[in-house]
């Protein structure tokens, strides 16, 4: 009970409904994330940007699906997890839709900043996600890489070193079979 419920009941006023329960938005899924991926390649199919963005986009998006599987390496509520996602499902359809609401001739030829084209400025954008999402993708596949790493020392360890092959033993004979000559040698 809350004070201006108290208040209402014992100065007899009228208690005022309670507040809605807001419901926290659900994380997307891999599949969520996959349907946006496919919406941006969309926007780019059939000459509606020129090559070198539709590549770019490709890039993005490959390297995106590439680290989906991945995303637990990196932890719950991991900022680069959510980088991840948002790229995928943020970032890059607004740069995208941005850059699609202008004119194409405008957009190609007409500076907009520090000497750029809209179209440059894309292309800007789209070569930071795409090493953005390089560098998320090398953290996640490192995460396996060092487990590797450690059972790789740990055989080291166990077994000695590595790309040695291991000498076959040769069983030593019973000593009543042994020779003369074979007690002589070491």
């Amino acid at each position: 009970m809350n004070i201006r419920e108290w208040f209402g009941r014992v100065f007899g006023g009228e208690p005022e409904p309670p507040e809605p329960e807001q419901q926290r938005p659900r994380a997307p899924t891999a599949e969520d994330i996959e349907g946006a991926l496919v919406r941006v390649e969309e926007l780019v199919t059939g000459g509606a940007v020129p090559t070198v963005v539709t590549s770019r986009v490709r890039r993005v998006a490959k390297t995106v699906r590439e680290t989906i599987p991945r995303l637990p390496n990196l932890g719950p509520g991991s900022p680069q997890a959510y980088s991840v996602v948002a790229t995928a499902t943020d970032y890059l359809p607004e740069a995208l839709s941005g850059y699609l609401r202008l004119p194409r001739e405008w957009a190609n030829s007409r500076p907009v900043e520090n000497g750029k084209t809209s179209l440059m400025l894309l292309i800007d954008q789209l070569d930071l996600l795409g090493a953005t999402m390089d560098k998320i993708f090398d953290a996640v596949v490192r995460v396996d890489a060092d487990a590797l790493i450690a059972h790789g020392r740990f055989l080291q360890e166990k077994f000695g070193t590595p790309g040695a092959a291991p000498r076959p033993s040769r069983p030593e004979p019973p000593p009543e079979s042994r020779s003369s000559l074979d007690l002589e040698s070491p």
